[in-house]
Parts: structure tokens; sequence; C-alpha cells
């Protein structure tokens, strides 16, 4: 019997914007697993497709808090949700799904967990579902042009440090920025410093009842959630000019 895991991407928070390939997928599944932080806690993911799709879900804990690198916690809980994949295959499941938010291809979990059960038995057939990523959705919901013509787009995560946040903003093409929630206050100065933040963006909590959109100019808080996401757009010059 052939077996396959399939990451499911369900889009930053609006159960809306879970996609019609995602729904079929999980309609599909013999088994649906979520990643959480606890056993007992429910994740965001977890709500959104059991709003989305009404499906029974199982909780997967991984060290999602854990910022210290590959410790051994965070290994660990790979190891032991890959176990539990496979034992769901073991037990007579052919398609099991994981769901993340996003896209599964997009600093998701996902990948550490195909990496895992692929190394362990490598008949299981990895496939994955795209998702509505963060930066789409806030570019749409701030009607902010992502990139046009020969515009480059830039998408860099604040965990690898001010010095590469720098050196994106020094292009001249649309620079978004992931996880910057913890050093928010530097990134607001280090955006404001190099002259680009009269069209910036930033959205938080997206989707959620709680969430923000503000302009840059705005924000006037030393943190935001982990689930931030900032748009810094190119400089434009006029219609077509990036052509």
């Amino acid at each position: 019997m052939s077996r396959t895991l399939i990451g499911v991407g369900v889009g930053p928070g609006d159960p809306e914007l879970v996609t019609l390939k995602a729904l079929r997928t999980l309609g599909e599944a013999d088994v649906v697993f979520a990643p959480s932080t606890d056993p007992d806690r429910l994740s965001r993911a977890e709500e959104i497709v059991t709003e989305a799709a009404h499906v029974a879900v199982r909780r997967l804990v991984f060290a999602l808090d854990d910022r210290g690198g590959v410790t051994k916690r965070r290994s660990t809980a790979w190891d032991d949700a890959a176990r539990a994949v496979l034992q769901a295959f073991d037990d007579g499941a052919s398609r099991v799904v994981f769901v993340t938010l996003g896209d599964p291809n997009v600093y998701s979990t996902f990948g550490y967990l195909a990496q895992t059960v692929a190394a362990v038995d490598a008949s299981v057939r990895i496939e994955t579902v795209a998702g509505v990523t963060a930066m789409q959705d806030l570019a749409a919901r701030a009607a902010v042009r992502l990139a046009e013509g020969r515009e480059s787009l830039t998408l860099v995560p604040a965990t690898a440090g001010l010095a590469e946040v720098t050196s994106a903003l020094e292009g001249g093409g649309t620079v978004v920025i992931y996880k910057g929630g913890r050093s928010m206050r530097e990134l607001v100065a280090l955006v404001k410093a190099r002259g680009r933040a009269a069209e910036a963006v930033l959205g938080s909590e997206l989707g959620l009842p709680d969430e923000r959109i503000v302009p840059l100019a705005d924000w006037d808080e030393e943190r935001a959630s982990y689930f931030t996401t900032l748009i810094v757009p190119a400089a434009r010059r006029g219609r077509g000019r990036a052509l």
C-alpha cells in the first residue's frame, strides 16, 4: 500500500483563505495532524482547519518556542512527531496530512517533519499543497503591490539578524520581514534610517479578531506578536517605470 505524507498550507489566519485544493486534500486524508507547543493547546493551524474543513485533528508537539537552534528538545520533538506519523501509516493510513500556517515550503515546521520521516522510511512519498502566505494576505489587505516589472522581492526573517535585514533594505526592491515581533523597535528604526518608512505597512495577527494593520509610521510599541509581517515596498517613480 502506498503511503503519502502531505503538507497542507492553511494560510495566515482567515479560514476563508484555505484553498479548494487544501479542502479536498483534507477531506481525502486518513489522518490529519497539526503542530502545537503542548498536547492540550489548540494551535492556530488546528483552529483554522477545524473551522474551514470540519475534520478531526491530532496534535503533534514541537518545540516551536525554542530559539536555541537545533537543541535536544527540538530534535526530540521532530523524532517523536515522525514516529507518530509512521505509526499512523502502520495502523492502516495511506494518506496523512500535516497542516501548517501559510505555505508548507516557507519557514514551515513541515520541512523538518518531512525530512525526518523520509530519513526513517524513504518509501513514504512527500507532497505539499500550497497555501496563502502572510505577505500575500497583508499586501491584499493593505493595497500594497509587492513587485512589478524588474523589481526584486526579498523575504527575510528578522531572526537572521539586523545585518541581514539591513542588506536587504539597501537594495531598491520590496522587502518583506517575518518573525520580527521581539525586535520591532529596532526594525522600525532601521527602516526609518534607510528612508523607506513612508510606504511601509505592518500587519499583526492577520485574520484574527485582534489583527492590526497599520502604516509603519503609526507603530508605537517596542514589541509585536511573533505573527507579524512588515512590508517595505520598492521605491516607485511612476507607472511602468520598473519595466
